[in-house]
């Protein structure tokens, strides 16, 4: 089959590899029908996530339609048109059993790996490097899904595939970001990262009852895109180091009740140390570039609550985190526990509340891949969600 593998950093081909096999009796093999480059595959494209090898196949945003079954599979046949959760959940172990999905216990065989670096290990993920399990991705044309009964969703015969595909990651991401929050009816809620996610927790907020969401970007195409969904915009370029007294101003002197950053670890900004991050990333001195978790706790008024859906991989360096104790913060953070919100967020898209689809922005056949990863690395202001449709 042909697959998008990643072959170094900022490098990825088009090969030809072999097709997956059931290895369990919970597996099932789907043929990709509609798969999608996230921004986080923009980190192994630039090489920040350590453990990637050559070869690997990329994609944890996926779905398909289900040609084989594992004997153990009781609720999923072929014909079956399903979303693949991007985190791999065993549906057994104790965290499963709590719906906290994305710290499975069981599905990360390289749990070893993580250990060593952070202590403990969360659960497998598909297409994300060695220390998420090793597990091939989905931009590929066939994909073996395991514990497929908790990974998955059966979507109804004749819904678009765009419609849906997002279950698999950002949707739930956005959507757990925004009950991260802690949001109450009437709450300003600000997000940090107008991308793919940023807008998923744009609509998310206002539809657990936010009253005002400020986006804050500064590419113009993602900050119209926000300002449709009612957001109020703050273009960062513009305000320079004056991004705080700008949420300031827009906040009665408050500040947000809960801010979201949507961002992660490769931030980019006009403060002074926003410049310093990206030097010392440069010079191998620094794992992550965390300005924007430093504005959230900054900007956030007090007793509020910093919720943090974007990607960090290491050490992060001057975090004001004597503000957030003196201002009595909550944080909440992590992978999504995606099976969590499948059906719910589902149900959202059939009664017509979201349409996941308007963040896409280009539409591509497999053998483009390579082109769109450097496409979207490069110009985010023209590329903001990329789907790969199978043929």
């Amino acid at each position: 089959m042909r697959a998008l593998t990643w072959e170094g950093k900022q490098s990825v081909a088009v090969k030809n590899v072999r097709d997956p096999k059931i290895l369990r009796p919970e597996d099932v093999i789907i043929k990709i029908t509609t798969a999608a480059i996230c921004g986080s595959d923009l980190h192994l494209y630039n090489g920040v996530i350590p453990t990637m090898k050559k070869g690997d196949i990329l994609g944890h945003e996926n779905m398909g339609e289900i040609v084989e079954v594992g004997s153990a599979v009781k609720n999923l046949k072929v014909g079956d048109k399903i979303v693949v959760a991007f985190d791999i959940g065993c549906g057994k172990c104790w965290h499963c059993e709590h719906e906290e999905y994305s710290v499975c216990d069981n599905s990360n065989p390289n749990a070893h790996i993580a250990e060593m670096l952070y202590g403990s290990s969360g659960a497998g993920l598909f297409g994300y490097s060695h220390i998420y399990g090793g597990y091939a991705g989905g931009q590929a044309e066939y994909l073996r899904v395991p514990y497929a009964e908790t990974n998955s969703i059966v979507v109804p015969k004749g819904i678009d595939d765009e419609k849906v595909l997002f279950l698999s990651d950002i949707f739930p991401t956005g959507w757990m970001a925004a009950e991260n929050a802690n949001i109450k009816e009437g709450d300003t809620v600000a997000i940090w990262g107008a991308g793919p996610v940023g807008q998923m927790a744009i609509r998310s907020a206002f539809l657990m009852g936010a009253e005002r969401v400020i986006a804050i970007d500064h590419y113009e195409s993602r900050l119209q895109l926000a300002a449709e969904a009612g957001a109020e915009v703050i273009n960062f370029d513009k305000t320079g180091d004056g991004i705080l007294d700008e949420i300031k101003y827009l906040t009665g002197g408050v500040g947000p009740d809960s801010c979201i950053d949507a961002v992660g670890l490769e931030a980019h900004g006009q403060t002074v140390t926003a410049m310093m991050d990206r030097a010392k990333m440069a010079l191998s001195l620094a794992t992550d570039r965390p300005d924007v978790l430093r504005q959230c706790m900054q900007a956030c008024r007090k007793a509020g609550t910093v919720s943090i859906p974007g990607v960090y991989g290491g050490l992060l360096d001057k975090v004001p985190f004597g503000a957030a104790f003196g201002k009595g913060l909550k944080f909440g953070m992590g992978q999504t526990h995606t099976q969590k919100y499948m059906k719910p967020l589902l149900d959202l898209i059939l009664e017509g509340k979201i349409d996941p689809s308007e963040i896409i922005s280009h539409r591509i056949d497999i053998s483009q891949g390579p082109d769109a990863y450097k496409n979207f690395n490069d110009n985010k202001e023209e590329y903001r969600k990329v789907v790969i449709k199978m043929h």
